[in-house]
């Protein structure tokens, strides 16, 4: 239950050297925000782990986001059942009084179908983030950022993803001009990004790109009686497409970063936020993205927010990463090949030793529920490892029914915030205006031109001497407007005239030639 006071929270209790479990193993909540880790093999009790921390943060009154992965965390907003297997596992670590309660959940869903739907803007989540989304090469990226570039000096916002699309096909048209200021801009490159852009598109993508964005402050709530909301990201289907999952997540602690203020090391966290299913954040991530991510997790904390990676091999997290992790829970591994040797003894290692048994041969050897636990005790000190019962939850363990998801849903503080998708004026809407006015200058151009050709464009003809030009067979000439074309056809009169001016020429031409022979005769 929620207490003002708290300071800690309780995960379990710890095997003593007679087989009982009396010691309490807790997390202080002032170095909840110095990170943690739940690592363990499929089946081991990772996922009722993760549960009992998010249950524990809410009623200590910090709130949680955490994806959902197979739809069993959202028993988190229900009603506790009464179990035996519960009640014994309670006895034994002597939590008195167990009770039975259920939290305060909103249920997010970037497909928005189980959840209130999560958007980000294109120009929030950046080029380096969308490259990596979209895979792309290096110069690819360059181009990339080259159309945020451009789009923030021209006062264009970008977005959606026809905002994007919109872009480059304007740079493809514009290559020579910003070729010159920027670098290279080949048609190949921005071919090959709108082909990444399509496949977005197809895997669902365009319902995450959008307005209205999800706003920080409403993963941060907390309800009237102090307790934390506990935010659950629907990521059943989004998991079909672990690049998007990863780096939307990335997206978000990139937010936090950005927005939240520095606090220090508060008395305990403002937010909680647990990475499920974390290899798929560093898988092929390049290196750029692997030093923004040790960078964020390093930093995040003094703005009182603690991030917490659970995987089934500590092998995941790389090792700079790794050593942030003040707080860890090991589940059961299992060491049956090489690989699975090494990840058992790298976990082994990062825990400080207790004399009282071997921690690799404990990792392999822990029972379901069963956990090797490290916190942070008194001046940031890692405790010693213990072998530890985790506690039982106490909201329902599994999913719930969709009528009780839209129940839930329709009672939110957020409902109808984000349920309605709002399409400004931005970047599409600019250039495809720009585009109009160019084709009606054109138009207009042109119509201008004719007209000038038609006005300045004239003709000479010979006078009428049938009579109808009103004179008397004067040589005066007659302006005439040109039609725009030139006859191929003789009239009767001009080609009579042309015959006499021919047979007068020749005549004369004769009579020159005899003169000039005649006198030569003559010589």
């Amino acid at each position: 239950m929620w207490d003002a006071q708290q300071t800690s929270i309780f995960l379990g209790a710890s095997r003593l050297p007679d087989d009982s479990y009396q010691k309490a193993e807790e997390l202080l909540l002032k170095f909840a925000n110095r990170h943690g880790i739940i690592t363990g093999a499929t089946g081991t009790g990772k996922t009722v782990t993760l549960q009992i921390l998010a249950e524990a943060f809410s009623d200590a009154g910090v709130p949680v986001f955490c994806a959902d992965i197979k739809g069993d965390l959202a028993g988190i907003s229900m009603m506790g059942e009464s179990k035996d297997f519960l009640e014994k596992r309670a006895a034994e670590i002597k939590l008195e009084p167990y009770e039975l309660s259920q939290y305060p959940a909103v249920f997010w869903d970037l497909f928005g179908e189980q959840g209130h739907p999560v958007r980000a803007t294109i120009s929030e989540m950046g080029p380096l983030l969308l490259s990596r989304l979209m895979d792309l090469s290096d110069a690819q990226e360059g181009v990339l950022n080259i159309a945020f570039r451009i789009a923030d000096e021209e006062g264009m916002l970008l977005l959606d993803m026809k905002d994007l699309q919109a872009m480059l096909v304007n740079m493809a048209e514009r290559a020579s001009e910003i070729g010159a200021r920027y670098g290279n801009v080949t048609r190949q490159s921005v071919g090959a990004i709108q082909r990444s852009l399509l496949v977005l598109e197809q895997q669902g993508a365009n319902h995450f790109f959008g307005e209205p964005a999800l706003k920080i402050s409403d993963i941060m709530r907390t309800t009237r009686d102090g307790r934390g909301a506990v935010n659950i990201l629907a990521a059943d289907k989004l998991m079909m497409n672990p690049r998007l999952y990863a780096t939307f997540l990335l997206w978000l602690l990139s937010e936090l970063f950005e927005e939240l203020p520095e606090i220090g090391d508060p008395a305990k966290p403002k937010l909680v936020f647990f990475f499920d299913e974390a290899h798929l954040l560093f898988n092929e991530a390049p290196r750029a993205l692997l030093e923004r991510i040790e960078q964020v997790v390093r930093l995040i904390r003094s703005k009182g927010v603690g991030v917490y990676f659970v995987t089934q091999n500590p092998l995941d997290v790389p090792e700079t990463v790794l050593a942030q992790l003040g707080n860890r829970v090991q589940h059961a591994l299992r060491a049956y090949t090489p690989r699975e040797q090494k990840a058992v003894k790298t976990a082994a290692d990062t825990f400080r030793p207790n004399p009282d048994f071997n921690t690799y041969e404990m990792i392999t050897h822990l029972g379901t529920g069963e956990a090797l636990v490290s916190t942070l005790a008194e001046k940031g000190i890692p405790s010693m490892v213990q072998r530890t019962l985790i506690r039982p939850p106490s909201a329902r363990m599994g999913t719930i029914t969709a009528d009780e998801r839209a129940k839930i849903m329709s009672v939110s503080p957020v409902a109808g915030l984000y349920d309605e998708v709002v399409d400004r004026e931005s970047a599409y809407e600019i250039l495809q205006k720009r585009a109009a006015d160019a084709a009606t200058a054109r138009e207009e151009a042109d119509k201008a031109a004719q007209q000038a050709e038609a006005s300045n464009t004239s003709g000479w003809k010979l006078p009428d001497f049938g009579g109808n030009s009103g004179g008397s067979g004067s040589r005066e000439p007659v302006r005439r407007q040109s039609s725009g074309r030139t006859s191929q056809r003789q009239t009767v009169t001009e080609t009579a005239i042309k015959s006499i001016v021919r047979t007068v020429s020749t005549t004369l031409g004769r009579e020159i030639v005899r003169g000039i022979l005649g006198s030569l005769k003559k010589r």
